[in-house]
């Protein structure tokens, strides 16, 4: 087992972040918990006692998020590791563009992670061989239809991220991005349409978990559907807008 570690984890209720606090919690790592949704971190608690730091609340209030920096710093000291999976997904209804929906998109997936890390910053420097991960989308290397509100904020994140670890090198801070293809959680089963290649959310759990230890640059799975992704990448703009149209019309059909 690897020697424990000072973690903040968000978005630890459900899905990859939930799968990903049973892993860490089981490998004996000390783990502070942040998500809405505070049953699912209490049951951990009880659970690993000692091993977790509650910290429900709303990661896009600044002041929430400096309180939970502040408990963390109470009780620790200082971060080791910080994972950043906390987001959501809304889809565009061209045909009735809310810019609303984009600012709650943006917030939850862009804004809210600019406030951990603020907060999170001087506690890594703090820690030991600090690492700062955060949780991106494979969305990013294609444009897909209704997709632009969840696009541009996985684009923003993993720009900022990137930034970063130019910025972070010299303080010997790692940074991680993750970028994840179809992975079946809740939020992902109110999708419309056909998700390829989707892993269950324990299997995408425990791969970014080996990986991790690797401090690796990026993390994108499943390596079939990643290389198809850039594969289309690469197509002239105007194919990927016919693709993009196809892809459109199809969509329409199956809802």
């Amino acid at each position: 087992m690897n020697l424990s570690r000072r973690i903040w984890l968000t978005g630890a209720s459900s899905g990859i972040g939930h799968e990903l606090a049973r892993i860490l919690l089981a490998e004996g790592h000390c783990l502070a918990l942040s998500a809405r949704r505070v049953e699912p971190l209490d049951a951990f608690a009880r659970r690993y006692p000692g091993q977790v730091l509650v910290l429900s609340g709303d990661l896009g209030d600044i002041e929430q998020v400096r309180a939970m920096g502040a408990t963390i710093e109470a009780q620790w000291g200082a971060l080791d590791s910080v994972i950043l999976n906390a987001g959501t997904c809304e889809y565009i209804d061209a045909g009735q563009f809310e810019a609303a929906l984009l600012e709650r998109v943006m917030r939850a997936n862009v804004l809210a992670v600019g406030y951990c890390i603020e907060v999170a910053l001087p506690l890594l420097r703090q820690g030991v061989r600090p690492h700062l991960v955060g949780v991106g989308s494979s969305v990013t290397w294609l444009p897909l239809p209704r997709a632009g509100a969840y696009g541009a904020s996985k684009a923003a994140l993993r720009y900022l991220l990137e930034s970063l670890r130019l910025d972070l090198a010299s303080e010997g801070i790692d940074i991680s991005l993750v970028s994840p293809g179809f992975v079946d959680t809740p939020l992902t089963r109110r999708n419309d349409f056909p998700m390829p290649m989707s892993w269950p959310a324990n299997k995408a759990a425990r791969h970014i978990a080996r990986c991790l230890e690797r401090r690796p640059l990026h993390i994108a799975f499943p390596a079939p559907f990643i290389a198809v992704l850039r594969l289309l990448s690469l197509l002239p703009a105007r194919l990927q807008v016919a693709l993009g149209r196809r892809l459109a019309r199809t969509s329409l059909k199956e809802g």
